[in-house]
């Protein structure tokens, strides 16, 4: 007896969780690296690209990234979507002995109200209708409906890049984290519909010939880029295992919402189910605000104060040297 779809999608997913849980931190210690030896990705460095560590996590990330696309193919997103949340624990607990990132027992308590808001969400979320073509998808994404959620996700990605990233980018996780998932929401329609694509050509049946696949293909990429890029610079400026629960937070939300205009399946839900969904978001939204609320700020140095190093020979240890230290703002020029 062969191994069912669902079976493979289930193992694909929990495959995918660890890849990805495990790329957050080798990524996060290859900018690490090279912004201790150039510009920091966060103010718009690329010295990143030279560091070994940041390549292998990105090979990670490529190989999680695929295992849950393939997952995508072979089962529906509400088995697939929840098992994200394993990528959360794997990158936290991570985080908290190879990078130092403590996290603290509300921090704890906020990524499990994470998870479970999030699976509740998923859980009573509309089913996906069986789709057969990638003309039937494109049928689907060209609804006035969902038409409207593109402009307006589009609207929101260029508002936060050219007004709010300049201003609070480097202090507001959610500017870099809102473009990551606003695109990713598009990313899911895309890889769906390429998935498809590549099972029905795999079984006999060309979906090459038809442009809509690489339309779909072109969105995908574009999508993925930016999402790379701006999940780079959040990794890069913040706390990993505060990165990680909230992309995975927010990202959910909105695939799910986009899932929900374009597919129209919220109309057949009962009371119950929707009531269950908004004790969901809740849940996620108390989460997410424990999460910031206990989050290990990062060292700033100290403005106002000038340091010498005073040593007759260069070996000695820092506990040798002699400090020297100026704090007073007298002693500085305004």
């Amino acid at each position: 007896m062969g191994v069912s779809d669902n079976t493979k999608g289930l193992i694909l997913a929990v495959a995918s969780s660890a890849f990805i849980g495990s790329s957050f931190i080798l990524k996060k210690k290859g900018l690490k690296r090279a912004g201790a030896t150039g510009t920091r990705a966060g103010v718009g460095g690329y010295t990143y690209l030279l560091e070994p560590l940041w390549w292998a996590g990105m090979m990670t990330m490529i190989v999680g990234e695929v295992a849950n696309f393939v997952a995508y193919v072979y089962a529906p997103a509400v088995l697939v979507t929840p098992l994200g949340a394993l990528s959360i624990i794997i990158s936290a607990v991570l985080a908290h002995f190879l990078l130092k990132e403590r996290l603290q027992k509300m921090g704890v308590l906020g990524c499990v109200s994470c998870i479970v808001g999030s699976v509740v969400i998923v859980i009573h979320a509309p089913q996906e209708k069986i789709l057969n073509s990638v003309q039937e998808i494109w049928n689907l994404a060209t609804q006035p409906d969902f038409l409207v959620y593109v402009a307006a996700t589009i609207s929101l990605v260029l508002a936060l890049i050219l007004h709010f990233e300049p201003r609070c980018g480097q202090t507001n996780i959610l500017i870099y984290l809102g473009i990551c998932s606003l695109m990713g929401s598009l990313t899911v329609v895309s890889i769906k519909a390429i998935g498809i694509a590549i099972k029905l050509t795999l079984d006999g049946i060309s979906q090459i010939a038809y442009p809509q696949t690489w339309f779909f293909l072109t969105v995908a990429a574009i999508c993925v880029i930016t999402q790379l890029n701006y999940l780079n610079k959040a990794l890069d400026t913040f706390n990993a295992a505060i990165v990680s629960p909230v992309y995975y937070v927010m990202f959910t939300t909105l695939t799910i919402i986009a899932s929900a205009i374009m597919f129209k399946d919220w109309s057949g839900q009962n009371i119950s189910s929707i009531a269950s969904e908004i004790c969901g978001f809740i849940t996620v939204l108390s989460g997410t605000i424990i999460l910031h609320a206990t989050r290990e700020k990062e060292p700033a140095s100290t403005q106002g104060s000038v340091t010498w190093y005073i040593s007759g020979d260069s070996m000695k240890s820092l506990e040798d040297e002699h400090l020297i230290t100026l704090r007073s703002s007298d002693y500085l020029e305004q």
